[in-house]
């Protein structure tokens, strides 16, 4: 586990060392103990300790030495678990066009984005034009023979003569009629392509002229935004990780760049090959820049230690194995 890099966490209630106003130079003289032109240096504050050793002796210097400073903060400390994982889409279809025929046209390109309901391939109407052509005559023909069925029967109660008209729509052909032209319809629609959902357009290999067939894949589309990141936390680490947390994503494609993102599932499981739970997060993708596939580095927020005080990770140093920091005193000292 680690401290998160947005808190810096240290326990210890200290300023770091120097002005809040910018620079200051600062020289330790190793026999007095002094800071140059800063009055009294930490030694002389060792009272009824005289093997005390003041942080100006241990780090003595003739050479004037550029320093920084930065308050410590009151916040919120957070424990961190980090881990690998690879971004994923929140949605991905295999489209397919449902019917055989040959492309006449694409309307899309590789990564470009699509509305639902966009069209994004035609495949050639003539065939099933004609088929509605037919089913739409043959629907008109047993109407006739409906119609000859059931010319006689207005004077029968109406019980009968309902219960007659279900009889003769079957007997004259005219219910599987409609049923035909119904699904001629449909595959005229299905010649137009569409987009399931609103996405980008991936993995297409329908060109024009190609003939398809009814289940073949022609492209992909994929919702990228949000964009699932899909992480493997060791099964040791697992028990601070909860819904609603958040993380910080890094891409090997995006040097420097930090992305947030929140935890929207925790699997039950736990792989007992690898011993690791896949833990999800979403990130905000807008422009589409991270890809599904791409290895990501997660920082998860675990565990909150609120109101504690906080200083920045590079103020601490270490001397004889133990740690210590730099104090900028109100009175100009450091100690």
């Amino acid at each position: 586990m680690n401290f998160s890099n947005r808190t810096l966490g240290l326990l210890t209630a200290v300023l770091v060392l120097g002005a809040a106003g910018g620079g200051v130079y600062l020289k330790l003289n190793a026999g007095t103990g002094e800071a140059a032109g800063a009055g009294p240096g930490p030694a002389e504050e060792s009272e009824g300790d005289p093997g005390a050793t003041s942080a100006a002796e241990q780090f003595s210097t003739t050479v004037a030495q550029p320093v920084t400073g930065a308050p410590a903060v009151l916040d919120t400390l957070w424990i961190t678990v980090r881990a690998s994982g690879q971004a994923v889409a929140s949605r991905q279809a295999a489209v397919t066009p449902r019917v055989e025929g040959r492309v006449v046209a694409v309307y899309v390109r590789e990564n470009e984005p699509v509305r639902r309901g966009q069209r994004l391939l035609q495949i050639d109407t003539t065939e099933y034009a004609l088929e509605v052509a037919r089913a739409r005559a043959d629907v008109l023909d047993k109407q006739a023979a409906y119609q000859r069925l059931i010319a006689f029967d207005e004077e029968l109660p109406p019980e009968e003569r309902a219960e007659r008209a279900r009889l003769a729509r079957t007997r004259s052909g005219l219910e599987q009629a409609e049923v035909s032209l119904r699904q001629a319809q449909l595959n005229l629609e299905r010649t137009t392509v569409r987009a399931p959902f609103e996405g980008r357009v991936a993995d297409l290999v329908a060109v024009p002229g190609q003939w398809v067939e009814a289940t073949q894949e022609v492209l992909k589309v994929v919702d990228l935004d949000p964009i699932r990141v899909d992480v493997n936390v060791l099964e040791a680490e697992l028990g601070g990780l909860t819904e609603g947390r958040h993380g910080t994503v890094t891409f090997a494609a995006f040097p420097g760049e930090r992305f947030r993102g929140r935890v929207v599932s925790v699997n039950p499981l736990v792989d007992e090959q690898s011993r690791t739970g896949r833990v999800t997060l979403l990130l905000d993708n807008p422009d589409g820049r991270i890809k599904p596939g791409m290895f990501a580095d997660v920082t998860l927020d675990a565990q909150a230690y609120p109101d504690r005080v906080l200083i920045p990770r590079a103020a601490l140093l270490e001397r004889d194995g133990r740690p210590m920091v730099f104090v900028y005193k109100p009175d100009g000292r450091y100690g």
